[in-house]
């Protein structure tokens, strides 16, 4: 019937398995035969839209880049700049979790990709995540830039920068510590954003 919603068309339905299967686990091995699975299709159709795995994870990773993050901080002018940044990148941090969750992800990421060498197929699926993250921080920047509320220039070495702390972060988390951990956090977090938002100077 007309006024009934369609099933989403085989491209489609691939590739929203594949995300979903990135989402749940970042490390995720999206073969051929698990993402065709996962997405109720036959490998022979898969391969037809996406003939290698390396095509697959680009094409899922490009279509993630510019999804639109529901109440995203960036958007809070209650905020100020820093404020605002720093909230975005906790909520990179809140996919990470602590304790238990947080330990089992480093545990996923370096089984898959420091104890032994990734393949190429693999060491593509991490750089792509990678760049997506940096993507994102980088358009966060560049809406502060827009509005006029931080320097512009070197966004990408910014981005580079707060993924770095952000990553040590996420690190820490998965190892014992004496400190207070939430407190030690945003302390880090306010002088990561404070040196990209006002006291970042141009090489």
């Amino acid at each position: 019937m007309d006024g009934e919603p369609k099933e989403p068309g085989t491209r489609s339905k691939i590739l929203i398995a594949a995300a979903t299967m990135l989402g749940e686990n970042p490390t995720a091995r999206l073969s051929v035969r698990a993402v065709a699975a996962r997405a109720q299709v036959s490998t022979g159709s898969l391969r037809h839209f996406f003939p290698t795995q390396r095509e697959l994870v680009e094409t899922v990773v490009a279509a993630m880049y510019d999804l639109q993050i529901p109440d995203d901080p960036i958007n809070d002018h209650s905020l100020t700049p820093q404020e605002r940044l720093i909230a975005c990148l906790q909520l990179l941090l809140f996919h990470v979790g602590v304790g238990d969750r947080a330990r089992e992800m480093w545990g996923s990421l370096y089984e898959a990709y420091v104890a032994t060498a990734p393949s190429d197929d693999e060491a593509a699926v991490y750089l792509a995540l990678d760049r997506m993250g940096r993507h994102r921080i980088e358009q966060w920047l560049t809406t502060l830039v827009d509005e006029g509320a931080i320097p512009a220039g070197e966004i990408e070495a910014r981005a580079r920068f707060l993924a770095t702390v952000t990553s040590g972060i996420a690190t820490e988390r998965a190892l014992p510590s004496e400190t207070v951990r939430v407190d030690a956090e945003n302390e880090t977090l306010r002088l990561a954003v404070h040196a990209v938002t006002s006291g970042w100077t141009a090489a």
